[in-house]
């Protein structure tokens, strides 16, 4: 098969030029006129499943079923941006008038609204070739923005990105988008050059903290520093208390074995950590359900070898016993271990690291109090679960505070796999888990990330962008302070 090159420099020049020169087109379209234009990719992705979904299941080891039901979120979040488009509240249009009276002195006319911010560098993702990757999230936030969007293609599925591109741009150009609105591009230095050109306003990655610290700090080296929404690792550690084991113990211990070894533990919500009580009697459960599980190729060698490695630095920490653990030479077979907390605080660099695949480890804590000392250890994550039962109510609500300060999702008596893409979903987190815990990459919210504010003082009508007009052209929700 031949080889998907590089995108070369001349290349690149031209899709940030073009990119620079859609951005105030695009940016002052109507939402109207954006959202039906989202709308036409996500038809046309639709449209070409029977082409994309084998493509990606030769680039990525998954299953149909799986990459079809992410094909189908991926269409669902284009929809659901255009759909806030429609709406037009996320443009927080206010007009505050001018006020002679005012306590403080006469008060201009004041007129806030959000623009984009102008070109965005993507980066796509490995382990969700679709919902994470060409058209995923960032890139149908950018878009519903109204910034035109530079697409690092990730290098695991080089030929799903090229394709999935053409037809983006294919449905864009179909639909009256401007020219120059979307474009992919291919390798590891393009991307970094791209981080660091004027004509890129913001970007947005999802993968390891090594990688995703790096672009950080290119972003921010720049003599213009710009936005970085990065989304790099996460333990999500999952507490049960005494309570919980008692009345569920074993509902407990297979739900979190099915949600720490699905899809080969490759995914950013796999909970890492499990803390039970010393005498939780689980262990044999645990490892039963551990081994049950078939071996799963992972999504490609370099992960899988990055996971082995990992996974023989862990078990080689004094202090760590294996409960179920096999061959990974078929593939990755669930490992599943277990410590105690005076181990895992004595070993944090080693122990408190995500592990990308199918490890987790169980960690005993013999009091409430060494449980909370386990919940103050961490840094950021993207989740963190409690398991209880009202008779633990005083300690649970102890590790909510502790938890709250350490995640950008909470959960109760459930699992953090699964991400629902919602208008209140948050998934970022302090970091690690994101560079920046105010904003999610998930959900309506994600849209955010690539608009700022910008206030009109005493401007004319005629001068004024269409969402701050008393007339309201676009006919969008305006909030709006009359004076007295």
């Amino acid at each position: 098969m031949t080889e998907i090159p590089d995108t070369t420099p001349a290349e690149l020049e031209t899709a940030l030029q073009r990119a620079a020169e859609a951005a105030e087109a695009f940016g002052s379209q109507p939402p109207a006129t954006r959202a039906r234009q989202i709308r036409a990719v996500a038809d046309a992705l639709d449209a070409a499943s029977g082409e994309l979904v084998p493509l990606a299941m030769t680039e990525s080891n998954l299953s149909e079923g799986r990459l079809t039901g992410e094909l189908k979120r991926t269409t669902f979040q284009l929809r659901l941006f255009a759909g806030v488009l429609d709406d037009g509240g996320y443009l927080q249009a206010t007009v505050d008038s001018a006020d002679p009276e005012f306590p403080l002195g006469a008060k201009p006319d004041l007129r806030r609204v959000l623009v984009p911010v102008g070109p965005v560098l993507v980066f796509a993702a490995s382990n969700f070739p679709f919902a994470f990757s060409v058209a995923g999230g960032d890139t149908a936030s950018a878009l519903a923005a109204g910034c035109p969007v530079v697409l690092k293609a990730h290098p695991g599925h080089p030929r799903l990105s090229v394709r999935t591109g053409e037809i983006i741009t294919a449905a864009l150009a179909e639909s009256g988008a401007p020219d120059g609105v979307f474009h992919v591009v291919l390798g590891l230095e393009t991307g970094a050059v791209a981080l660091r050109d004027p004509r890129v306003k913001a970007a947005a990655f999802t993968g390891s903290v090594p990688a995703g610290r790096a672009l950080f700090d290119i972003a921010n080296s720049r003599p213009t520093p710009i936005p970085f929404f990065g989304e790099l690792g996460s333990l999500n550690p999952v507490f049960a208390t005494p309570g919980a084991i008692r009345a569920r113990g074993a509902e407990i211990a297979k739900g979190y074995v099915t949600s720490y070894s699905g899809n080969a533990g490759q995914l950013c919500t796999k909970p890492g950590l499990l803390f039970l009580p010393a005498d939780h009697g689980l262990d044999e459960v645990l490892a039963e359900e551990s081994r049950a599980v078939a071996a799963h190729k992972m999504l490609n060698e370099r992960l899988h070898q990055g996971y082995c490695n990992r996974r023989a630095a862990v078990t080689e920490v004094p202090g760590v016993r294996v409960l179920a653990e096999g061959s990974v030479d078929d593939g990755a077979v669930p490992t599943l271990l277990t410590t105690d907390v005076a181990t895992l605080l004595a070993n944090r660099e080693a122990l408190l690291e995500e592990v990308f695949g199918p490890l987790s480890i169980v960690v005993t804590y013999a009091s409430e109090d060494e449980a909370r000392r386990a919940a103050e250890a961490f840094e950021g994550n993207l989740t963190a679960t409690l398991h209880a039962e009202d008779d633990d109510a005083e300690f649970a609500a102890s590790l909510v505070n502790r938890l709250r300060d350490r995640a950008g999702r909470l959960l109760f008596n459930g699992w953090p796999t699964g991400v629902a893409v919602s208008p209140a979903m948050h998934h970022g987190g302090p970091y690690p888990a994101t560079t920046d815990a105010r904003f999610t990459s998930v959900g309506t919210a994600a849209i955010d990330r690539f608009l700022r504010p910008v206030t009109y003082q005493n401007v004319p009508q005629n001068l004024l962008p269409e969402p701050l007009r008393d007339e309201n052209p676009w006919g969008i929700p305006q909030t709006r302070h009359e004076s007295k």
